[in-house]
């Protein structure tokens, strides 16, 4: 087992901790807000024969780490944790890892390697899909950048709360796989959400509708998962508007970049902004149905 750092005890960084906790590691946990951190704390400390500690910094928190987990909100979050005042960069052991499981730019990666590699500190982007309930079963789709020998190093630790993880070639990779995950994501909501709106309109039992069309080339996780709740006027069920958004413009930037063309995701961005308005912020990303629906 590992002696283990983990910056960012959110909604997704919280129970990824804890299944480290859970496999056997020692965990050292660094969280803006110290009282959640001193709470995860108290949370696992029945797990048997682990050291854990909460500690008031990045670099308090990884001097004695073989490996650094990362997940906060954005890129100037990863570099305030890597690079920043008490970050923890220059505070890793030489020849450590840093995985970071935000969802972040590609040149944020590249460019936090590149301040990795100056300290003799391996560095894996490492994005998540799964939400919440991927986060608390320990069911994760991990996308992974970086050098096979620090990948290779580092799965056998991440399978703690992954389903699948894979690495797609180097620093970035993981990213803009991510940014593949995003615009996939975007298109078939918003196709499931006019197609209910669509059957609901015309009388139907969208439930009904939703029971036949699942069994054939319909089929998707959106509609196994957020359907019946999308049909219900409920969400709040994960991923909120707001980090969809924060997620989308980084796809979209990626995309003016590389010359690509992404019209549907272009739009249905400027459709989250329309739930946004109506005060949809923290609505999850099935919310789109709003639009139509109220």
């Amino acid at each position: 087992m590992a002696n283990v750092a983990f910056l960012g005890l959110g909604v997704m960084g919280y129970p990824m901790a804890g299944h480290l906790a859970q496999a056997g590691h020692n965990v050292s946990v660094y969280n803006r807000t110290i009282t959640k951190a001193e709470q995860w704390i108290e949370q696992y400390s029945e797990c048997d024969g682990v050291e854990l500690f909460a500690a008031p910094t990045p670099a308090g928190a990884v001097a004695d780490a073989d490996v650094v987990f990362a997940c906060v909100g954005a890129d100037k979050d990863v570099a305030e944790v890597c690079v920043g005042d008490e970050g923890a960069f220059a505070a890793m052991k030489s020849g450590s890892i840093f995985v970071d499981h935000t969802t972040a730019s590609a040149e944020c990666a590249r460019s936090m390697a590149s301040a990795a590699a100056k300290h003799n500190i391996g560095f894996v982007d490492a994005p998540v899909s799964g939400g919440e309930a991927g986060a608390v079963n320990g069911a994760l789709t991990v996308m992974c950048g970086g050098e096979p020998r620090y990948f290779d190093a580092v799965e056998p630790i991440i399978n703690a709360y992954a389903k699948s993880i894979k690495l797609l070639g180097e620093v970035g990779s993981g990213q803009q796989t991510k940014m593949v995950n995003q615009i996939c994501i975007a298109g078939v909501v918003q196709g499931l959400a006019e197609a209910l709106h669509f059957a609901m309109e015309a009388g139907l039992d969208a439930n009904a509708v939703v029971d036949v069309i699942s069994k054939g080339a319909a089929q998707s996780w959106q509609m196994d998962n957020r359907a019946v709740t999308m049909i219900d006027g409920s969400f709040d069920f994960g991923f909120a508007v707001d980090w969809m958004r924060k997620d989308l413009d980084i796809v979209l930037n990626e995309a003016k970049s590389l010359g690509v063309s992404l019209p549907v995701t272009a739009l249905v961005d400027q459709f989250y902004g329309d739930v946004q308005n109506m005060g949809g912020n923290r609505n999850d990303t099935s919310s789109l149905i709003r639009r139509f629906r109220g």
